[in-house]
């Protein structure tokens, strides 16, 4: 008798979403077979999917290392071999994704998604971050893809190259749009650039929102996006108006969540009638007023400092010695003269030392006399300050607690960039020598996270459906499990191969109450990779 293991843990989890969404049909209706290729296009890329949702710390490419462990005809099809998914086969299949247009193919699917699940769209968060890149990156692709290029790096790494990704997720986390865009790409271009692609592609219903954080607020861009989308974002502080209503007395209520307070007004701002909403986060401001008061210390000696430096100076009338005491108090809002007064000294005007003579012209000088002190009233009103924010929106009729609710659900993207970045997904790590081909690879990316969130999406609907929980990390039941917990809960789930007799046998081992449970709930596409066909 011979026996061989292999390794299938989440896996057949992983494998099961994206058959059941169709992305095959979708990948090979665009990127037919060659007759000189063994592999569809679109087992290649499910078995990218299965390595960047790996999670065992390998880089998302590392073929045909990470499958050498693994029960590769069952997650891929028959007759498919750890060594069919080597480099030439990866590199073929990410120069037809590119060729086809990556933000399309990606739109397609996403059109597809949207057809197989109930995803209810109603709000769609949008985003930007950089992903660093090693090598050169010259830079000679005739300008048809994206540069790899400087910019402003969002993972503070300055010294490297970068490309940017932009992406809209659903109020799930769930991305409905992706799209790469060269290093040195601007935020307020690239979120307006998804937003009206999104909604030309993918025949939202109107009643969908558009979020997006403070890039995306401008003049040019409110324009835009005009009346018709509904929009939500936050209005920077920068421009006046909202730095006027930052700073002002207002009386505020209490939101639905107690943690916040609220103040609603109007504006025309880029030409377009909207809502804003004025907040004040309590946990927020206890945060900033700890910090503020660690800095005033530090802000102080930086204050006498420069008060020293003016008393140091020349000027030649008492108008201009006046005028800079202006000058300084609005460049010190927290401090106040406790005393100021000026001196007149007469020089010699050929600026020589020692006793003038006799009937010799002088020059009268003045100097700054002052002492500050802190001026607690405007501290105490910048403390009460602390922790206000506005959101803006073009929807007049909404509410300020549905309004918070939804903005807050900006998160959601945010998490899908964390998620990205994740040491353990490691596709952050791109070392690929083809603009082209990190374009596709940014795509790849985007589709792991997909699958992750569905299945994620997937497991708590219908935990909540079925009225059935899990244990979490805690033991504790949940009927909101990561896809992560439920990898953790799958290590070790093996498919065994005996050999009895010449007869080959196939068994999965290491399944459990839970784990079946799962299975079971994620439908008949799982329970074909678990061997529990009905």
């Amino acid at each position: 008798m011979e026996t061989d293991t292999r390794s299938l843990d989440h896996l057949g989890i992983v494998a099961a979403v994206f058959d059941r969404l169709g992305i095959a049909d979708v990948i090979d209706s665009r990127m037919p077979k060659l007759r000189q290729h063994k592999l569809e296009h679109s087992v290649i890329v499910k078995a990218m999917v299965l390595n960047g949702l790996g999670f065992v710390g390998q880089r998302l490419y590392l073929f045909p290392e990470f499958y050498e462990r693994l029960p590769v005809e069952r997650l891929l099809g028959d007759g498919v071999n750890a060594s069919d998914l080597n480099d030439d086969a990866i590199g073929r299949t990410l120069d037809a994704i590119y060729e086809q247009g990556a933000t399309d193919l990606f739109n397609e699917i996403a059109l597809k998604v949207m057809g197989e699940l109930e995803l209810g769209v109603q709000r769609l968060h949008a985003d930007t971050t950089s992903f660093s890149v090693h090598g050169s990156y010259e830079g000679f692709n005739g300008g048809r893809s994206i540069e790899i290029t400087l910019g402003h790096s969002k993972d503070s790494r300055m010294d490297l190259k970068q490309f940017v990704l932009s992406l809209v997720t659903n109020q799930d986390g769930i991305p409905l749009f992706a799209k790469a865009h060269s290093g040195n790409a601007s935020d307020r271009n690239t979120i307006i650039e998804s937003f009206l692609k999104i909604k030309s592609g993918l025949n939202l219903e109107d009643c969908a929102y558009y979020i997006a954080d403070s890039a995306v607020y401008t003049e040019p861009n409110i324009r835009m996006l005009g009346r018709e989308m509904k929009w939500i974002t936050r209005v920077p502080a920068t421009i006046k108006e909202c730095e006027m209503l930052l700073d002002s007395d207002v009386e505020m209520v209490e939101c639905r969540d107690a943690r916040y307070r609220c103040f609603s007004t109007t504006s025309d701002y880029g030409g377009v009638q909207q809502k804003w909403v004025l907040y004040q986060s309590e946990p927020m401001r206890d945060l900033k007023a700890e910090r503020f008061e660690n800095h005033l210390e530090k802000d102080g000696t930086k204050a006498r400092r420069s008060l020293a430096k003016l008393k140091r100076r020349e000027f030649a009338c008492e108008a201009d010695a006046l005028k800079e005491t202006e000058l300084w108090a609005r460049d010190h809002p927290l401090y106040r003269f406790s005393h100021i007064s000026l001196k007149k000294v007469c020089k010699r005007a050929d600026k020589k030392r020692g006793r003038p003579k006799n009937g010799e012209k002088l020059i009268e000088i003045y100097f700054i006399d002052a002492d500050i002190e802190l001026d607690q009233e405007k501290v105490e009103k910048t403390k009460s300050r602390l922790g206000r924010f506005i959101i803006a929106t073009n929807d007049l009729n909404i509410d300020p607690d549905t309004l918070l609710s939804y903005y807050k659900g900006q998160q959601e993207v945010e998490r899908g960039f964390r998620f990205l970045k994740d040491k353990s997904f490691r596709v952050a790590e791109v070392y690929l020598k083809k603009e082209e081909r990190i374009e596709a690879l940014a795509m790849i990316m985007v589709l792991s996270l997909m699958i992750y969130s569905v299945a994620e999406w997937l497991i708590r609907k219908r935990l909540q459906e079925s009225n059935q929980s899990i244990p979490n990390q805690l033991k504790k039941p949940t009927q909101k499990p990561t896809l992560k917990w439920i990898a953790f809960m799958f290590l070790g789930v093996t498919e065994v191969n005996i050999w009895l007799r010449g007869e080959k046998h196939q068994e999965i081992a290491n399944l459990n109450e839970n784990t079946l449970k799962i299975i079971k709930l994620f439908g008949p596409e799982c329970e074909k990779y678990y061997g529990m066909e009905r």
